[in-house]
């Protein structure tokens, strides 16, 4: 019998460029065994994908090698086998079938012209020969125990039609379909809603307990690992920097790259001036003593004389009585048979130099109210009032003049930028259209000092986006919103894609352009950690109305309701 069902040994991966050959993995050791979680963690390029995809036979022919190692799978009863070096048609009798794997964004990974239940029957018609009708009934059994709502129904049901945890769950429910004896989640609940995300997490546990697999758990959110793993791998830049058991890990980190990762998420109990980052403790990666670092905690006294001053002014924006309704047509004729309330009777007051948190789950409306505030989406009925002027009745060319005091920072900074325009175009594009600075000379060095603000550098101003990472976007994003020099922005969902040491600099950057340019912020997430140290006030909305609203740390401390108390009990947290 073996010690291990899986065991790396020495992997070592190249890719290909037109320049040179990089080397995304190096020297890659670790086992996992049946029934035990193995937590990988690092940042967007550690190399913990790579790996996983090289496991399951994926990565691509044409840029990528495995220059050495071993990958050895070895079930209970039979002999190891090495995956490295077999053939396509021998690696699909293991890939699907004994080692099973949930892709990061179920989206990209679900074929969008296919009914759900159609790609999950594929599965079982191709590794267990069932027939349709056999798949089709194995598969309802499957989307049952994934716990899916109307399993029937979304046999039936394409993609885009599910939420994103009801998308993941059937991903779940793919990988799961042979039962397989290895299981690996690649970052699975990245930009879920913190209770769907404890589903999904409490589900996988649930299946790893009743079928005895072994589960590989990829993520850079060392509080998802704490929920789950007995074993944890950091990896940094293609190699793991350190190992262990969880309690050893977070009780007694080594590495300062874990230190750093441990020390990056916002403080629950406490609120220092910034968030430390990976860049503070990778200052020592040659000393593996804890670093001299120490970041002033700002008092309830302090924040007490900022809030009196904030809510002494007049407020920037007044939003009453806003309802923002989608018509539900059907019929030949498309006659309304009734409404999606997204935005239903909210009102509410920000006042300047405010932070002003908008937290719920996806689909409570929280996006719809920001987009309406600046319509973007038009608001059905309700008044809104921006620095006294009536936003709701102006006509597009007064909307696009008062634009440059409102801006908004999208979600995905992927789909936020022309991947056809360079970012210097792309951040001078809204001074020439709204004509700010005498020349393009002078909007072009206007840009350059965006770059430098947003701590990226001037000659990026000829990149396209496709050159930068997705903070680096994220935060020419940032650099574009304050091309216009606006009063107010609305960060929507801004950092809930990034890295948790990213995500810990983008906050950290938010937060001081508040300082240095005297912004007023809403800053929508579904991560009420993040909303409680970057607000002063906080709304929890749900169902399209306020469920709650009131100073950020009386609201976390002190939640008045059921809804507001099961999204903090769904927080991550490191205790061991």
């Amino acid at each position: 019998m073996s010690e291990f069902l899986l065991k790396v040994d020495q992997l070592t991966i190249e890719f290909r460029t037109e320049d040179a050959i990089v080397k995304a993995v190096e020297g890659v050791s670790f086992s996992v065994k049946s029934g035990q979680t193995l937590g990988i963690v690092g940042e967007s390029g550690s190399g913990k994908s790579v790996s996983a995809l090289s496991i399951m036979g994926l990565l691509p022919e044409k840029v990528s090698n495995i220059s050495s190692g071993s990958i050895l799978f070895a079930e209970e009863g039979q002999e190891p086998v090495e995956l490295i070096g077999l053939n396509e048609r021998q690696m699909q009798t293991i890939r699907g079938n004994r080692i099973g794997m949930i892709f990061q964004e179920p989206m990209t990974s679900l074929n969008p012209v296919m009914r759900c239940g159609r790609q999950v029957a594929e599965v079982l018609i191709q590794h267990k020969r069932l027939s349709k009708a056999e798949a089709r009934n194995e598969c309802i059994k499957l989307f049952k125990e994934v716990l899916l709502p109307r399993p029937e129904a979304v046999y039936d049901t394409y993609p885009h039609q599910l939420s994103g945890g009801q998308k993941q769950r059937v991903m779940i429910a793919m990988a799961l379909a042979c039962n397989p004896a290895l299981l690996i989640a690649d970052e699975p609940t990245t930009a879920l809603d913190v209770t769907v995300q404890k589903s999904i997490l409490e589900l996988i546990r649930q299946l790893q307990e009743k079928y005895k697999m072994a589960v590989i758990f990829i993520t850079h959110d060392l509080g998802v690992v704490a929920q789950l793993a007995h074993e944890v791998v950091v990896m940094y830049k293609g190699h793991i920097v350190e190992q262990g058991t969880v309690k050893e890990l977070f009780r007694n980190p080594q590495h300062p790259y874990t230190k750093g990762l441990l020390a990056c998420r916002p403080p629950l109990g406490k609120r220092p001036e910034r968030l430390l980052s990976v860049s503070d403790f990778m200052g020592n990666a040659n000393n593996h003593h804890e670093p001299n670092i120490s970041v002033r905690e700002i008092t309830i006294e302090e924040r007490k004389a900022r809030h009196q001053k904030l809510y002494d002014q007049q407020p920037l924006l007044t939003v009453k009585g806003l309802k923002t309704w989608f018509p539900i047509k059907s019929g030949i004729l498309a006659r309304t048979k009734g409404f999606v309330k997204a935005v239903d009777n909210v009102s509410f007051d920000v006042y300047p130099g405010e932070t002003l948190g908008l937290v719920g789950e996806s689909g409570c409306g929280k996006t719809t109210l920001g987009r309406s505030i600046l319509r973007l989406a038009e608001p059905s009925e309700g008044s809104i009032l921006f620095d006294g002027e009536e936003i709701m009745h102006l006509n597009s060319k007064a909307l696009r003049g008062r634009r440059r005091d409102m801006q908004i920072i999208f979600q995905d900074p992927y789909s936020s930028l022309n991947p056809r325009m360079t970012i210097g175009t792309a951040i001078t594009e809204p001074m020439r259209i709204h004509g700010l600075h005498d020349s393009n000379q002078r909007r072009q060095e206007k840009a350059m000092e965006l770059l430098e603000k947003v701590q990226l550098k001037p000659e990026h101003f000829y990149r396209y986006p496709h050159e930068f990472s997705g903070g680096q976007r994220q935060r020419i994003c940032i650099a574009r919103a304050l091309a216009l020099q606006p009063r107010f922005i609305i960060c929507d969902e801004s950092v809930s894609a990034l890295d948790v040491s990213v995500q810990a600099q983008v906050l950290n950057l938010l937060n001081q352009l508040k300082v240095d340019l005297g912004f007023t912020y809403i800053f929508i997430s579904h991560d009420l950690n993040v909303v409680k140290y970057m607000s002063d006030r906080l709304i929890v909305m749900r169902n399209g109305r306020i469920q709650e609203e009131g100073d950020a740390d009386a609201v976390y401390n002190h939640p008045s309701s059921d809804y507001t108390r099961g999204l903090i009990n769904a927080i991550p947290t490191l205790k061991m």
